[in-house]
């Protein structure tokens, strides 16, 4: 608006302006109303693209590989949804925990059946005190072997991994 024109445009203030004054504001609303048209118009585009996005993501979001012919492997992974006659009969019903069952043998692995050479892996320092002395008894031992592939075919190197009591602390350190 022009600098002259009074910031008020209520009725007595308006009365008092000239013609000319008058017409100016009227071009200059005019306008602002022309932009905010236009604005209207381009957020009404805007929100109608958006409802057809917002619509074709709900219906691909409802295919699955048993409503359309999308692969298995393209669906989203969903729990299904279940009645509450198929919970409460799973609870009544005796099912098996996972695992292993009662009275099955079980199997473990024995090992590779030799060892090239051992390596004691001891304690360096406490992590909780610091000090590098320690009861020379461990308190346990873990093994394990592993296979490395080195100029020979296989080379096999167990590990004992020792856990000793700190002399100073008492804290326990692998």
């Amino acid at each position: 608006m022009n600098e002259d024109l009074p910031q008020k445009l209520d009725r007595p203030s308006l009365c008092q302006l000239s013609k000319e004054q008058l017409v100016d504001i009227i071009i200059e609303q005019a306008i602002v109303i022309q932009q905010q048209a236009i604005v209207i118009q381009q957020l009404q585009t805007m929100i109608k693209e958006l409802k057809q996005q917002i619509e074709r993501l709900r219906v691909s979001r409802d295919l699955d590989s048993k409503t359309s012919s999308k692969p298995p492997s393209g669906d989203i992974l969903k729990k299904p949804e279940k009645k509450e006659s198929e919970a409460s009969s799973e609870q009544n019903s005796t099912k098996r925990k996972p695992g292993g069952q009662p009275g099955h043998q079980g199997k473990t692995r024995k090992g590779f059946g030799r060892v090239d050479y051992f390596e004691i892996l001891r304690p360096e320092f406490c992590t909780c005190c610091g000090h590098t002395e320690f009861v020379s008894e461990p308190v346990k031992i873990e093994t394990q072997q592993v296979a490395q592939l080195v100029e020979r075919p296989i080379e096999i190197v167990e590990y004992h991994r020792h856990t000793c009591k700190c002399s100073h602390c008492g804290n326990l350190q692998t």
